[in-house]
């Protein structure tokens, strides 16, 4: 690796740093103007003005907000998420959970978006401008179109309503066979499947294509090269940064489509568990799982720059 690379790669990594402090600051700020009193939420409407007080001063909720971001920023860097106010119990356990859960969604999403994202968008490059890339184009543009709640209501009209082939809700304590893993992820992975792939399919056409259109390819495929030696060889190897950028771009995606589908499905996943504890003002338990998803993003994100610099002929 020569220096520029290294140089660059340093830079990315650093930029990812600061982005990560911006944000957790963000965070804080976001969450502390949230409205209502979190003491009065917990106690209910029939605590006294001394109760509610109390409860302000044992969680340190009336501490300046400068010291009180302080004190969380400190325990995140040691591990320590703190105690969630609703449930009495370390965020951390309360998250470890369902966080495996999200991460099985988003892994299954990733297994069947993924290949199928880049085989439409490769194929469709191959022959731009035939009856299938245009038909391709369409299909993306219409997904596009569409937000995910809309695409999760259909599927559950048609595959649980209509057809009662699949659960309106999806339960992982009811999975024991395959038959019951497919019932319980098909309609959230259907559902982030066709927002994450539409993107996907899009840049990655994008992508060779224009590295089709580069001299070299031209020249290949005037000596007689095949179009599909022409992809394989010379036109994806350049193009690996842009496709690698265009997967991390939508996976990026599938972190914000997921609190919908799992509030939807009603999928135990760690969306479902902020959304819940925004509705009690679970402060701790808020900031770490929006901690979560923006620090799953960066890593994408920053992922996919240092492969972008790598893969770089030129760099090289």
């Amino acid at each position: 690796m020569n220096k520029e690379v290294l140089s660059l790669v340093l830079s990315r990594l650093l930029i990812a740093v600061i982005t990560l402090v911006i944000v957790s600051f963000a965070v804080f700020t976001a969450t502390t103007l949230l409205p209502g009193d979190t003491a009065s939420i917990l106690l209910g409407q029939a605590a006294t003005p001394e109760a509610v007080a109390g409860l302000r001063t044992a969680m340190h909720l009336d501490d300046p907000a400068f010291l009180r971001f302080i004190y969380w920023m400190g325990g995140l860097l040691s591990g320590d998420l703190g105690t969630s106010y609703a449930n009495n119990m370390p965020v951390a356990d309360l998250i470890g959970g369902r966080f495996a859960n999200s991460m099985k969604l988003a892994g299954v999403t990733a297994l069947f978006a993924v290949p199928i994202a880049l085989t439409l968008g490769i194929t469709a490059a191959m022959v731009r401008g035939s009856l299938y890339d245009r038909a391709v184009t369409v299909f993306t543009i219409g997904v596009i179109s569409v937000p995910e709640f809309m695409i999760a209501t259909l599927a559950v009209m048609f595959f649980a309503v209509y057809l009662q082939w699949l659960p309106a809700i999806s339960l992982t304590n009811e999975v024991h066979t395959i038959t019951d893993i497919v019932r319980v992820y098909a309609m959230p992975v259907i559902t982030l499947t066709f927002g994450v792939s539409a993107q996907m399919i899009r840049m990655t056409r994008a992508a060779v294509v224009e590295t089709l259109n580069t001299p070299y390819a031209e020249m290949a495929l005037l000596k007689g090269a095949s179009r599909s030696r022409i992809v394989l060889k010379h036109a994806l190897p350049n193009a690996l940064g842009p496709i690698v950028n265009a997967i991390a771009l939508s996976l990026s995606y599938l972190l914000g489509g997921v609190i919908i589908v799992e509030t939807i499905f009603n999928y135990p996943g760690i969306a479902k568990l902020m959304v819940d504890a925004v509705a009690t003002r679970d402060l701790p338990l808020i900031q770490s799982c929006a901690m979560i998803f923006c620090v799953g993003y960066l890593i994408l994100i920053t992922t996919a720059d240092i492969i972008a610099i790598l893969a770089n002929p030129r760099l090289r």
